[in-house]
């Protein structure tokens, strides 16, 4: 019988790592299915539907609000964003595990209407080291770097709401340690109780 695939969602406050980490794990595991998002904002130039985004007209996308297809999505600065529900299932149907990175706000959306997903969360070794990186990074003015450090404090303490915590230290051994929380979720027995009954109904 054909494994069928685990969704994995993942998030963690800006700076924390957690895109680095997934498009890691990507690189690395051709066996994992990046989730696309549905959004309503247009193109910018190089993305291409399909890939980088699936670009909707916003009277599509609510349609797809009122249909229940979407496992969470937000309005941003008057844009849609959401992942499709139908996208996921399909996915996971084939066997494939889909990766959702998204924020701590669409992952409890998520977790309500999946609650068999698995929730790792992204946390640096500490707030000052997380200031450094968003400092580092510079793309951002003292002023939105310091609300995104205060909205980090506020969003660790939705941690308690995930299944794993994964401290972000040295990137490769936080990626061996989600990669090692797929790998032990695979071999969970509430997901192979089909593989043990095949096995006690196969003659000797």
């Amino acid at each position: 019988m054909a494994r069928k695939g685990n969704l994995i969602v993942v998030s963690g406050p800006s700076g924390a790592g957690k895109g680095t980490i997934c498009q890691e794990m990507f690189r690395q595991h051709c066996d994992l299915q990046y989730s696309i998002s549905a959004t309503t904002r247009a193109p910018r130039t190089g993305e291409v539907d399909g890939v980088n985004y699936l670009f909707v007209a916003k009277a599509q996308f609510e349609t797809m609000i009122e249909q229940d297809d979407l496992l969470e999505w937000a309005e941003v600065y008057g844009n849609y964003y959401g992942t499709p529900r139908s996208y996921v299932m399909e996915m996971l149907a084939s066997g494939k595990d889909v990766v959702l990175e998204i924020d701590t706000q669409g992952a409890l959306q998520v977790k309500k209407k999946f609650p068999e997903g698995i929730f790792i969360y992204i946390v640096p070794p500490s707030l000052e080291e997380l200031s450094k990186r968003i400092y580092n990074r510079g793309t951002d003015a003292p002023d939105v770097i310091e609300r995104r450090l205060s909205c980090a404090k506020e969003e660790l303490i939705c941690a308690s709401e995930y299944n794993y915590v994964v401290v972000n230290d040295q990137l490769d051994q936080a990626v061996d340690k989600v990669r090692a929380i797929i790998v032990a979720e695979r071999c969970r027995v509430q997901r192979n109780l089909d593989v043990v009954d095949e096995v006690l109904h196969t003659s000797c």
